[in-house]
């Protein structure tokens, strides 16, 4: 375990500061960036090449730093890969790469940028911050030699790390974390040995990083919650929607009000990829949002946040996601159920035949029941009600239970699944619980066009009910209830039994 901290004195003048000057709210910034990308990553490049293409990226980070500072803000994050892009092999990586230090060494590169090296994109990152006294928040790669006396030292003699990298409103290094859950097609970076907690203290709270697929995973995303109690997380991500279950902005939120903690995303953009979806979400909320497939244009986000919102009277209880569906008796149906294919996990379905009805469908240990009403059942749109309760195996494998309602791509029942963009069916009301086996459930209501229901809509209750709030008709894509069974992953969700690298 590795566990962040800054310098003895730096800590004790960041308690001080905190007691003297702290701030009950603070203006957070994100940018969605469409990421300029390097011409070939087949064949290494040199590293003026390199760092050309990385200062091209920054000019546009630069002014997106500049304008939020202008507007008041007091940190921003830039996506995961805004600086190079992400199509790499180990070896065309490396021109790219920085040696990183530990923040403990009180380190602004913008006072001293030779102190570790030849260090170009460090030094531009502080001075991007000192000069606008803002928090900057940005992702790059970090570059560590090894030798034979480490039995898992690769073999070209150098680990190298997908890096996010913190530096405070004077330009200091204050935040280093080597991301530990890779996605599968990371192959340019290593997997650090052990799980990193990485944490800080600012006059506006408490804050943690991790890094796009880490936030499907226990360590650290919810030990950073839960065991370092952050107010806030910074959440750098290359993150490509995959409807209907797994689109940024539902699923983020989601996280957020779940996990109840501030979650600042900053996703990159890049409409051919299906990038897009970066917001600002409290506890309670959705502060805003951007979901745009339509340009090719960056998105800078800000909106004021509590800096502790565990204090405040807002602050959401906790709640017990299995409390109503244990106690309810299944609905009985007349139609059978049949299988369908969400993000290669096969789902069992049943098809929503009725204006209004009660539903059940079960799936191993997992029941979920649907209580809905529509304003009137359209002919050419088909619904159904689903259940899954297994370990999912592509591109990581990690345990998932869940329920879900979402409109079928056709009117053929195998599309069931499928990604959908629109729809015209209205509900007035609506809810879905199930019997989880676990604590940890992110519900999302995705509305037709990929966009979010306003929380006056909807709520969820304390006894895990996602359900209508008003007779509001809302056109509906997906309702769902995604929970993860920590318990039964495999020890690295990147990196399942077969996958040790």
């Amino acid at each position: 375990m590795i566990v962040s901290c800054v310098p003895k004195y730096t800590a004790i003048l960041a308690l001080l500061v905190l007691g003297v000057g702290a701030l009950d709210t603070f203006i957070a910034a994100v940018y969605e960036h469409a990421v300029t990308l390097p011409n070939r990553t087949e064949t290494p490049v040199l590293e003026k090449e390199a760092l050309l293409l990385m200062h091209k990226n920054i000019d546009v980070l630069e002014t997106a730093v500049k304008l939020a500072a202008r507007q008041g803000a007091h940190i921003i994050v830039t996506p995961e890969d805004g600086i190079y892009g992400w199509v790499f092999t180990r070896e065309t990586i490396y021109p790219y790469l920085e040696d990183i230090p530990d923040p403990g060494v009180n380190w602004i590169p913008c006072k001293d940028p030779q102190r570790f090296g030849y260090t170009p994109v460090q030094e531009r990152l502080s001075c991007l911050a000192k000069h606008n006294s803002i928090y900057v928040v940005a992702n790059i790669g970090d570059k560590k030699p090894c030798n034979a006396s480490d039995p898992q030292c690769p073999p070209d003699g150098r680990y190298q790390f997908n890096t996010d990298v913190v530096f405070d409103s004077e330009g200091r290094l204050v935040a280093r974390y080597h991301k530990y859950n890779l996605f599968a097609p990371e192959i340019q970076f290593d997997f650090p040995k052990d799980s990193e907690f990485v944490t800080f203290d600012t006059p506006f709270g408490k804050f943690g990083i991790f890094t796009c697929f880490d936030i499907f995973s226990h360590d650290p995303a919810v030990v950073l919650v839960e065991e370092f109690h952050v107010d806030s997380l910074l959440y750098p991500a290359a993150w490509y929607n995959t409807l209907p279950l797994l689109s940024a902005v539902p699923f983020h939120s989601a996280w957020a009000r779940a996990m109840r903690v501030n979650l600042l995303a900053a996703n990159t953009h890049h409409t051919g990829m299906h990038m897009t979806g970066s917001g600002i979400y409290a506890p309670e909320a959705v502060k805003v949002y951007h979901y745009d497939m339509e340009t090719e244009s960056g998105q800078l986000m800000l909106s004021e946040l509590k800096s502790r919102p565990r204090r405040e009277p807002t602050y959401p209880a906790a709640i017990d996601w299995s409390a109503y569906a244990r106690g309810v008796k299944p609905f009985e149906s007349e139609h059978l159920n049949f299988p369908g294919m969400i993000y290669f996990d096969e789902f069992t379905f049943t098809e929503l035949k009725r204006n209004t009805g009660n539903y059940t469908v079960c799936q191993k240990d997992l029941c979920c029941h649907l209580t809905y009403k529509m304003s009137e059942k359209r002919t050419d749109e088909v619904y159904a009600v689903g259940a899954f309760d297994g370990l999912h195996t592509v591109e990581g494998q990690y345990y998932l239970q869940i329920c879900t309602l979402l409109k079928c791509q056709t009117m053929d029942l195998s599309t069931c699944g499928e990604p959908v963009g629109s729809a015209f069916t209205k509900f007035e009301e609506f809810s879905l619980s199930g019997t989880f086996g676990t604590s940890y459930v992110f519900p999302q209501l995705v509305l037709s066009g990929s966009q979010l229901a306003p929380e006056t809509h909807y709520e969820v209750s304390r006894d895990g009910r996602l359900r209508s709030r008003g007779r509001a008709p809302l056109p509906i894509l997906v309702l769902a209830l995604y929970g993860r069974v920590f318990e039964r992953d495999p020890p690295r969700l990147g990196q399942g039994p077969g996958q040790v690298q």
